[in-house]
């Protein structure tokens, strides 16, 4: 049922906004589990007890009690193994971990319990041997770091399983944290899922680096004698036979003159880095470089509005926790809490279906509202 008010809500969402539609967001969140981990004494007693081991021992400020109480603690609740750890929000929690699709919108595409029945249906794909590991084990005393390779490795896998399921729902544009910013995701989206955008921040540990020529942080290229001083993007079309596409830039003191009836390019740069009198360009082809112009320029106007956007797949999560009581659920049954998930979502979309019939769409996401 899930599935087919998918089908049904996505015209729906077209009309209401089609570039809105038309963009696919995800995220991961976790549902606690009702364990004895999840009692704040269980973590805080592990804490203070590293504490005391750090001033009996005159450690410094090397040793750090909460990563040490990380490394620690178990990786899965005593109760259930489908429940894993996880450091959210500050805290630790053992939790059913999910992933969630949504449109820009705010809308749920799809909803993914990572439990024991997901791994093996994706054991059984091809496509299983480029992620063998979707679920992370601990491999150091950080939970941030062990978080991102946990998040980036679930993303494919869900949106194939997605794309399979829904083959006439075509998304050009993809939003995600920088939990994405690898080469092998950038790969992933733009030649096989067939993105042509998409809109993920950097990871600031692996900064961009271009051989033909240099660039700031968020790959926009500099003046070769002022790295201050940034190139202006002037198109993005491309000119070259193969119809490859193209970032150009040119020199940031360039300015159009109109000499002898015709619009020409004048450098005034006091101390120019080429002899020509247009001044420096540069042309980035964004095919060779996927993760450093992933179809758009980080840094630029479009970048910072569209990034925006990316919040309403975690306002969806909070809905389905908060408003729709999927959190804080006294149960550790799996197929409780996975039924809960997939009956949020049927709610969520039946309310797009109402909103649509009373001509009320500011309503989809809003239910005491479209009740009242």
């Amino acid at each position: 049922m899930f599935d087919k008010l998918v089908n049904i809500t996505e015209p729906i969402c077209q009309r209401i906004d089609p570039v809105l539609a038309s963009m696919t967001l995800f995220d991961t969140s976790g549902i606690e589990a009702f364990v004895k981990e999840n009692n704040p004494k269980y973590a805080n007693n592990i804490i203070r007890q590293l504490k005391s081991y750090k001033r009996a021992m005159k450690l410094g400020d090397s040793f750090d009690p909460y990563k040490a109480a990380y490394g620690s603690m178990p990786p899965h609740a005593a109760a259930s193994k489908a429940v894993k750890q996880l450091y959210i929000n500050g805290h630790f929690r053992y939790v059913y971990k999910f992933g969630m699709i949504s449109n820009g919108l705010g809308i749920v595409r799809d909803v993914a319990l990572f439990n024991e029945s997901f791994l093996k249906e994706s054991f059984a794909n091809a496509w299983r041997k480029e992620h063998p590991d979707i679920i992370v084990k601990k491999k150091s005393d950080s939970p941030d770091e062990d978080k991102s390779p946990a998040d980036s490795k679930a993303l494919i896998p869900v949106l194939k399983d997605f794309f399979k399921k829904h083959p006439f729902i075509n998304p050009k544009v993809f939003l995600g944290d920088s939990a994405f910013d690898t080469i092998d995701i950038y790969h992933n989206l733009f030649r096989t899922l067939r993105f042509e955008k998409a809109f993920i921040p950097l990871n600031p540990k692996s900064p961009l680096k271009n051989p033909d020529c240099p660039i700031n942080g968020d790959g926009i290229p500099c003046c070769p004698h002022d790295a201050s001083l940034l190139m202006k993007p002037e198109s993005s079309k491309s000119h070259l036979r193969c119809g490859l596409p193209t970032f150009k830039f040119v020199c940031p003191k360039m300015k159009w003159k109109l000499k002898n009836g015709h619009s020409r390019r004048i450098c005034y740069c006091d101390n120019p880095c080429t002899s020509s009198a247009c001044g420096r360009m540069f042309y980035v082809y964004p095919q060779k470089n996927l993760r450093a112009y992933p179809g758009t320029l980080r840094g630029t106007p479009e970048w910072d509005e569209t990034y925006k956007i990316r919040a309403a797949v975690e306002k969806s999560i909070n809905q389905f926790k908060d408003s729709y009581c999927v959190a804080n659920r006294r149960t550790r049954n799996e197929k409780t809490i996975h039924a809960d998930l997939l009956l949020s979502g049927i709610t969520q979309l039946i309310s797009v279906v109402l909103a649509d019939k009373i001509h009320k769409h500011q309503y989809i996401r809003t239910l005491k509202p479209l009740i009242a």
